[in-house]
């Protein structure tokens, strides 16, 4: 057995380690008592409606994915469908996980609350929830992604192969990475938008109702959205969040392999075989450092006893599980690059300008600017902070003003990002070529176990306040739900900072990774920006990403006023006089059934664009497309979330009483009302589902360059 081989079966175990503290965590959760008879009948039916929709959305997911693995069986590489359903696979675990967890979690933080009436001890039975789906995601795409390289023989440079019809070559080492992660690209995509989709329309359509047809409370269990509401908290922010940094972190994995393999191809000549499987070890024992790192932070958080401060204890978590995989990511990169096998000369030749510890660096310059976008992300978005307080005082002033400053606080949260974006790219570049370019973007999610966690922590304590508000709880009880929901909105801000973030990380890595798949061996790898193809491409591509938050933005504002309408009809006198119960069940039928049947388009969408115009205008133009798309998707996907985050968050801070002399259900708060109806479709729909977009035409794009090459109409 290699050298090579033993170190993934090494990294295999920690995975397997990580999955028995997932399943330990699961039965953990689910022993807890749940509560009152009400809080056993609501729980059940978000339980039951949740399930509901997965069934649903999975029927359709199912016959794509079929599908697309029969067409790469046999027409591309007689062995990459299969690789292609186990990334789908992985993927709907994850999802499935995280979701099932979720909903046993919240109604179990709910009655934590009502039992010990301490936060840190309710704090952990929703952290203990979390953690299952943040592990989860690293450890089942780990999981799948070992099991593709130990099964299928590694990666080697050198070979060939092609579908069971066609005759068309490739590399079958590189495309069975490239489909693993395309099967978790496209469950990603529609996941994100379909429960985009649901989420917001459920929310937003309860909002109306209660905040500005009928004045009721937040949550109001009168209002017969609003369980539809907590299921989409679950189906959106759970399981689409899971799903779209576990494509995330496969993608940046694959990328760096990908990239490997093309410089070796470039330099064979000159450099070791050592150097090369260096190269292709490292990227899969920085991850399993990373999950070694989380297990450590989250484990402690388990077992320390908690105080009243939650923010603290949350980034104490993140903190630990980051500077461990630092130390481990150091240690491990001294030992593979550090040895009599690789030459100097070797790593020079590859660029890595501070030899063994190039690679390091790199991975520490994604894992600072992961931490740097989440403090920016969080001053734009906490009502702690002036931004969103300034939004609030606006509201006094009515819905105009409100809108406009929240736009000007989004615009003005992009620049930061994107410059601790712009900065760890060209460090990580300079220190160590393309490949630590490839590598920064892993180190941001060698820890992605940690930040999902923290991240799950936000829709478990939101729906666990809801419950609370519904089953008429005691208002001390409230009280520490209302403030883990308030961490946890802050918290949700800045993981869909960190989703955005790794998104730009993961798909330059991936655009770097498509020039080398389909650059001739031995050339340099260039994509000629003075092309007009390219220009055009990017130009397209740019337009294209405006075309997708359109058709996201009307898919949800349209099934938002639906689901109103029809619940407006069932608020009867007798249901507001407390008397009966809406129809629950119809109003989640309903939700399911708009999101489903709205999620083809921009999912497919997604997918055929570089299939298409690669074949009829070649590669330069699908570059110039995901070139062009990524640079306007990345600042509107900051400005959509970060606007978005502080709209939400102006409201909850006149709710809590901040704004002096303007309390719930004051015209100010109905302007904040609306500021949050329209961030609910920029946060939770548009900007998480950007990220996805450009990552899924960029993985498609990798996964068909060798075909476009060769038989596009314009080469």
């Amino acid at each position: 057995m290699s050298l090579l081989t033993t170190s993934w079966f090494i990294v295999l175990g920690v995975v397997a380690l990580a999955i028995c503290y997932v399943a330990y965590n699961y039965f953990r959760i689910k022993k807890m008592p749940e509560g009152t008879a009400d809080m056993i009948e609501l729980s059940g039916i978000i339980r039951s409606g949740a399930q509901t929709f997965l069934k649903t959305e999975f029927k359709s997911i199912a016959i794509v994915v079929a599908v697309v693995a029969v067409i790469f069986t046999l027409f591309v590489e007689k062995t990459s469908g299969i690789t292609f359903l186990m990334g789908a696979l992985m993927s709907s675990i994850v999802c499935v996980l995280g979701m099932q967890s979720a909903t046993y979690a919240n109604v179990r933080t709910s009655n934590k609350a009502r039992e010990s009436l301490s936060i840190g001890e309710t704090v952990k039975v929703a952290l203990c929830g979390g953690s299952i789906s943040g592990l989860a995601v690293q450890g089942f795409g780990m999981l799948g992604f070992l099991a593709v390289l130990l099964c299928f023989g590694g990666v080697q440079h050198d070979a060939s192969s092609s579908g069971l019809v066609a005759g068309l070559t490739c590399n079958p080492y590189v495309m069975r990475i490239s489909t693993y992660s395309l099967g978790c690209s496209i469950v990603a995509m529609f996941n994100r938008v379909a429960g985009g989709n649901y989420t917001k329309a459920a929310d937003i359509s309860s909002d109306i109702l209660g905040k500005l047809r009928h004045d009721l409370p937040e949550d109001d269990s009168r209002i017969p959205n609003t369980i539809a509401d907590f299921i989409g908290d679950n189906v959106n922010d759970i399981a689409g969040n899971c799903s779209d940094l576990l494509e995330s972190f496969v993608a940046t994995m694959s990328a760096s392999i990908m990239i490997a393999v093309t410089l070796y191809q470039t330099h064979g000549e000159t450099v070791s075989d050592a150097t090369f499987n260096a190269t292709v070890l490292f990227p899969t024992i920085l991850a399993g450092c990373g999950l070694v790192g989380c297990l450590i932070g989250l484990g402690l958080a388990n077992i320390k006893k908690m105080g009243d401060n939650p923010s603290r204890e949350l980034d104490l978590s993140t903190w630990i599980s980051a500077g461990c995989t630092i130390i481990f990511g150091g240690v491990a990169a001294y030992f593979i690059f550090n040895n009599a096998s690789i030459s100097a000369d070797d790593l020079a030749t590859y660029g890595f300008k501070f030899g063994w510890a190039s690679p390091w660096i790199s991975s520490v310059m994604g894992i600072i600017a992961g931490i740097a976008i989440g403090i920016i992300t969080e001053y734009y978005t906490s009502t702690d902070h002036k931004p969103t307080q300034k939004i609030a005082e606006m509201c006094t002033e009515g819905e105009a003003f409100v809108v406009t400053k929240g736009d000007a606080v989004g615009s003005r949260s992009v620049l930061l990002p994107v410059l601790v974006i712009i900065i760890a790219l060209i460090v990580s570049g300079v220190i160590c070529g393309s490949y630590g370019i490839a590598i920064s973007a892993l180190g941001m999610l060698a820890f992605v176990g940690a930040t999902v966690s923290i991240d799950a922590f936000g829709p478990i304590a939101d729906n666990a306040g809801g419950l609370a508000e519904a089953c008429h709880l005691d208002p001390d009880v409230r009280k520490i739900t209302d403030k883990l929901d308030a961490v946890g909105n802050t918290t949700a801000a800045i993981g869909k900072g960190f989703a955005i973030g790794s998104a730009a990380f993961a798909t330059v890595s991936l655009i770097m990774a498509y020039v080398g798949n389909y650059t001739t061996i031995g050339e340099p790898l260039t994509l000629n920006f003075a092309s007009f193809f390219v220009v055009a491409g990017g130009i397209l591509g740019g337009a294209l990403v405006e075309y997708f938050c359109a058709i996201l933005t009307d898919n949800t504002i349209d099934a938002a006023k639906i689901m109103a309408d029809v619940g407006d009809k069932q608020m009867t006198q007798e249901v507001l006089d407390g008397k009966a119960k809406p129809d629950y069940n119809m109003m989640i039928s309903m939700a399911a059934k708009e999101a489903i049947h709205r999620m083809v388009l921009p999912s497919v969408l997604a997918l055929l664009i570089p299939i298409v115009g690669g074949f009829i205008l070649g590669v330069e133009f699908v570059g110039g497309i995901l070139v062009g798309a990524t640079i306007v998707a990345i600042p509107r996907a900051i400005f959509m979330g970060n606007s978005g985050g502080a709209f939400d968050n102006a409201k909850k801070y006149i709710e809590q009483g901040m704004l002096k002399g303007h309390a719930k259900g004051s015209p100010a708060h109905k302007a904040a009302v609306t500021g949050d109806t329209i961030g609910d479709t920029r946060k939770d729909v548009v900007g998480v589902a950007l990220d996805i977009f450009i990552k899924l035409m960029s993985t498609v794009a990798n996964t068909i360059a060798p075909i476009i090459r060769n038989f596009s109409v314009f080469k």
